[in-house]
């Protein structure tokens, strides 16, 4: 059963990676060609796209500490 798991997982893998590396390349020939002002929006965009995907992995990261914190208090009890 881990075996075929394995190997789904990777024949996925195999035949999707070649989609991610021509839209990463798309992505930089447009911002490449694109002119100054429309990098600086560009990266500005970036960051603001990545404020609330941190914010959410640090905020469940945090409540998982949490948990584990009180989960280890009652069984000392």
């Amino acid at each position: 059963m881990k075996l075929r798991l394995v190997s789904l997982v990777l024949l996925l893998a195999l035949t999707v990676a070649p989609v991610f590396g021509q839209g990463c390349a798309m992505c930089y020939t447009g911002a490449a060609a694109a002119g100054q002002k429309s990098q600086i929006a560009l990266n500005r965009a970036v960051l603001v796209l990545l404020v609330p995907a941190v914010t959410m992995l640090v905020g469940f990261v945090g409540i998982a500490f949490a948990y584990r914190r009180e989960r280890e208090g009652d069984g000392q009890s």
